[in-house]
């Protein structure tokens, strides 16, 4: 082997581009090689091209091979769509050694083609580029879905050319073209797209390369599709599932409330117990009350909700009972919503039983006060041991009040009687069903209602009056007028004073009517002077100590003259000139011991109506001075 081929084989070795194939030939010559050996050398460097471009294609192909090779195990750890697109893209890119590589696919929704994954470019346009169906070289590849390739993208015919197309291939600068179709099964989906800004032929091998990457493209799209159909088809059951676990769970729940419930009412469970089971199923803090509820806003039956808590009406007959609330639960299921109004019923239930089984004990009541009442010199004894069986308390101090509901509603005079005959036992079932709850008395009397009510610890006359009254017509949603009369120590002890305070609670009663209060309670002691002439004990010190008792006893604390400046002050007509000359004093201290009285008294102490008690209380207050004197 001559030194010259070794020089081939040493190219070979080396991978020397193929101009430097002709340097030895040219050394050959150059030292006057004979013609035999030159045919040999040039014969050796044409078989060692020969090797070169097998060698060079082996080692293309072996990169083909190793990009594909990637781009599947890309494909078998899908995570990310886009990800593996790009990668694709780059791949072909880079192995056709185009500029420019790029995917399009097909928005079925909107009707076009928009750009996926661009790789090299430049242009933002071309970037965001939207194409109809049909339109430029990737449109003639979607319709034959065969790969098509142009030397010129602008002197070729074949395509349907369109100003935004053009535009935007114009502004990036493309020349060469080659697009194959991404298809899965018949339909094609995109296209992939190998580009460079000149002129150039794509071999055969070339279209055949990036055909595979397409098939990977499009095999991606369809497992990310597929994935994205799963994920979507899990989502879709893990939200039934979780509906049919609540709904499962709030049925169960709504069935073991109804076996409880059921079991209570059978036991003769009280209201106190359903509260606690609904408690224990609802998993919230349940509890029954009776007082400062809106009866308007609960009358449809149904539960409300007010802030974090619900509240169900404890109703039957157009009578509202009280309440369940339900506490600590903001967002309440349906279905848990019905079991705390089928509770509400139950316990409504509960209460009329509880009500039927007692009104028997309620009329034993009502001829107990009927007795007191009526015939107060029965045997003591006697009354005493009923008492003992209501367990009413009768050696303890009491209140008499006289209720009469305050109809405001109209009906036509036939049904009348029959109107006035129900609102008397509405009133009465209410009037007993409070007196049963405070171990008092309760009697239908007079068109109204008779009650006697013991006293609580630091409770007076008027504030129980008040507090019935309130009670009274929010149970019967009607207004309901109380008087109230003086307290009663000891009613077994004095029955005839019962019947004395009887009529002094029915005239403030009446007193409260007359004086557009219907619907109030009040005590003798809270109608001033009025109170005084309607109260059968005659309260004289106690009006004076309510009216003007703080004066008095400033007068006495600091021996200072402010109830003879207030009697001489109305003797003359509430001027300060007359009074000082009454008085013997500077006018200056009569304006000073004037304001004294009224932070003393209240600044409306002048008023008409006040000045009136205020001046009798002052005679009421001399007259007693006297006597005492």
């Amino acid at each position: 082997m001559s030194h010259e081929q070794v020089s081939y084989l040493e190219l070979l070795a080396r991978g020397a581009a193929t101009e430097g194939f002709d340097r030895p030939v040219l050394l050959a010559r150059a030292s006057g090689a004979g013609p035999e050996e030159l045919a040999e050398l040039e014969q050796a460097k044409q078989l060692a091209l020969r090797v070169r471009a097998e060698l060079e294609g082996r080692r293309r192909r072996e990169a083909e091979l190793s990009a594909l090779f990637e781009t599947a195990h890309d494909l078998a750890g899908l995570r990310d769509l886009d990800a593996v697109l790009r990668a694709i893209v780059q791949r072909a890119r880079s192995l056709l050694g185009t500029e420019v590589a790029y995917l399009s696919l097909n928005d079925t929704a909107a009707g076009d083609t928009y750009m996926r994954v661009t790789e090299g470019s430049v242009s933002a346009r071309f970037q965001q580029v939207r194409l109809g169906m049909g339109e430029g070289l990737g449109g003639l590849v979607a319709q034959t879905a065969r790969p098509y390739v142009t030397e010129n993208y602008f002197d070729d015919p074949r395509f349907q050319h369109t100003a935004t197309i053009d535009s935007a291939v114009r502004d990036e600068g493309l020349v060469a073209i080659l697009g194959v179709p991404l298809t899965l099964g018949s339909q094609v989906i995109g296209v992939l797209f190998a580009a460079d800004r000149r002129a150039r032929v794509f071999e055969r091998e070339q279209v055949a390369l990036l055909g595979s990457f397409a098939a990977h493209a499009a095999v991606a799209i369809d497992t990310a599709n597929l994935l994205a159909e799963t994920r979507s088809a899990l989502a879709e059951l893990e939200r039934a599932n979780d509906i049919i676990r609540e709904h499962s769970g709030v049925i169960e729940r709504a069935s073991e409330v109804h076996d409880r419930l059921t079991e209570l009412v059978l036991h003769g469970g009280g209201v106190h117990d359903v509260a606690a089971a609904v408690s224990e199923v609802l998993g919230g803090r349940v509890e029954f009350i009776d007082a400062g509820l809106d009866s308007a806003r609960l009358a449809d039956g149904h539960a409300l909700h007010e802030g974090d808590r619900w509240v169900a009406a404890v109703s039957a007959g157009g009578e509202t009972f009280g309440a369940l609330v339900l506490h600590d639960q903001p967002d309440l299921d349906p279905v848990d919503q019905r079991t705390l109004e089928r509770a509400a019923l139950v316990t409504s239930l509960l209460l009329l039983a509880r009500r039927s089984a007692g009104e028997a004990e309620q009329r034993v009541r009502g001829e107990l006060l009927d007795d007191l009442l009526d015939a107060p010199d029965r045997d003591r004894r006697l009354l005493r041991e009923r008492a003992a069986r209501l367990r009413t308390d009768v050696d303890a101090p009491h209140v008499v009040l006289a209720a009469r509901l305050d109809r405001t509603g109209a009906g036509g005079e036939g049904d009348a009687g029959v109107r006035e005959s129900a609102d008397r036992q509405r009133l009465w079932s209410a009037a007993s069903h409070l007196a049963a709850t405070r171990q008092g008395l309760a009697s239908a009397r007079d068109g109204g209602t008779v009650l006697l009510l013991p006293l609580g610890p630091g409770e007076s006359a008027a504030e129980l009056a008040r507090q019935t009254a309130k009670h009274l017509g929010g149970a019967l949603r009607e207004s309901v007028t109380v008087g109230a009369s003086a307290p009663v120590a000891s009613p077994l002890a004095t029955p005839d004073r019962v019947a004395t305070a009887y009529e002094e609670a029915r005239r403030c009663m009446d007193a409260l009517r007359l004086l557009h209060r219907s619907g109030d309670g009040a005590a003798a002691e809270d109608l001033g002077f009025l109170g005084l002439l309607l109260a059968d004990t005659r309260d004289i010190d106690g009006f004076v100590d309510r009216t003007i008792g703080q004066v008095v006893a400033y007068d006495e604390r600091r021996g200072t003259d402010l109830v003879r400046t207030m009697d001489a002050y109305f003797a003359s007509g509430m001027s300060p000139a007359r009074t000082k000359d009454d008085l013997h004093v500077h006018v200056n201290t009569v304006a000073q011991r004037v304001e004294r009285i009224g932070r003393l008294l209240g600044p409306d102490w002048q008023s008409p109506s006040r000045a009136l008690e205020i001046q009798l209380a002052l005679r009421l207050h001399a007259m007693s001075s006297a006597v005492t004197r």
